[in-house]
């Protein structure tokens, strides 16, 4: 319960609200947050650490990190004549697009999705709706989407492709139908593009109304806090207006630079996530407790049959194996969970603790 200050301070939803929770992972195999699992090989650390060196840490960064930008463009074919902008992260990068927002203009998204669309829109007292997805396939329900849209005339719509936490890719034909009904802004989640081998980006000097978002955290960056929007150039003006200056550290900027210009053993650590992600996928579906949707995103959501997913969860925990609980959720997630693909050797870990844990 809030003390009598805070409940005088702070906005009633404020205060009904959770904070987002991060689990403590400590002498466990971390399977839970989609991290790349691969450290980087040593001759690389060795270079990258020479060029911390030029970092000038009394000075602040260069507000546009215009060299890392330009390094961005080339890296996702990102078109000169698109805007970017940079952000501590995905979630600063929602942050600024929900706060241009007039106030209780309408958000929408699809449920279950990234939770920080929900999070952040109630955080600054939006209005949120989430159109729940198809139960068999978790597909994208576009009639109850084209009803949510007449109806709210949202200000901005959300759609992770792949969708976390369910993995899979929407159907193309109707979030082109969503982007030609949408009265505002869509934007295009993909986080998880390194796995997908889908994008939207190509699309962006056709729709105006269309903005693609990535982070280089699921690249195997993800300790650098570093998302990035592109799309239209004169919206991206005016968001640039919220950005709080010098936002992305030059710690941040050179590591980057640096890594995406040697960015092959990151691409061949993300076709190696894709095999093994094969790998553990055929595994799931051999056991016939679970059932493993398809995924293309670097984890995949599988759902408990004969057992409670709480009880898989606890006994893998005490085999040290800490994946994702999604049940306590409820809805269409009830008796789901989410494994991170590892290396092979934590794969092989998890799944011989999940065995275990079926077969208790």
């Amino acid at each position: 319960m809030p003390d009598n200050l805070s409940a005088k301070l702070f906005r009633p939803e404020l205060l009904s609200m959770s904070a987002y929770h991060v689990a403590d992972a400590a002498n466990y195999i971390k399977l839970d947050a989609m991290e790349n699992p691969y450290s980087w090989p040593e001759s690389i650390q060795q270079a990258w650490l020479e060029t911390l060196k030029t970092c000038a840490l009394n000075r602040y960064p260069d507000p546009e990190a215009k060299a890392l930008a330009a390094v961005l463009r080339s890296s996702n074919a990102i078109s000169e004549h698109a805007g970017l902008i940079l952000g501590n992260g995905s979630d600063e990068i929602i942050q600024i697009l929900l706060m241009a927002l007039a106030p209780q203009a309408s958000v929408l998204s699809v449920e279950p999705s990234f939770v920080m669309y929900k999070q952040i829109a109630l955080s600054l007292s939006l209005n949120y709706c989430g159109i729940p997805l198809r139960e068999d396939d978790f597909g994208l329900d576009l009639p109850a989407m084209l009803n949510a849209i007449t109806a709210l005339q949202p200000a901005l719509i959300f759609l992770a492709y792949p969708n976390n936490p369910t993995g899979n890719l929407f159907d193309t034909a109707s979030i082109l139908a969503i982007l030609a009904a949408a009265p505002g802004l869509v934007v295009i989640d993909e986080a998880y593009a390194p796995f997908a081998e889908a994008s939207f980006l190509h699309l962006l000097a056709e729709l105006d109304n269309l903005l693609v978002m990535r982070t280089v955290s699921k690249l195997g960056l993800a300790g650098l806090r570093l998302g990035f929007l592109a799309g239209n150039p004169k919206i991206l003006t005016e968001l640039n207006k919220i950005r709080l200056p010098y936002n992305i550290n030059c710690l941040t900027q050179s590591t980057a630079e640096f890594a995406l210009n040697y960015g092959e053993f990151l691409l061949d650590q993300t076709k190696d996530i894709c095999q093994q992600r094969t790998v553990v996928f055929n595994a799931l579906q051999a056991m016939d407790q679970i059932y493993a949707y398809p995924s293309a995103a670097n984890f995949i959501l599988f759902r408990t049959l004969d057992i409670s997913a709480d009880q898989v969860f606890t006994a893998l925990k005490q085999q040290g194996i800490l994946i994702k609980n999604l049940s306590r959720q409820g809805g269409v997630l009830t008796n789901c969970l989410r494994v991170t693909i590892g290396t092979e050797s934590e794969n092989l870990a998890f799944l011989q603790a999940l065995k275990n844990a079926l077969n208790q």
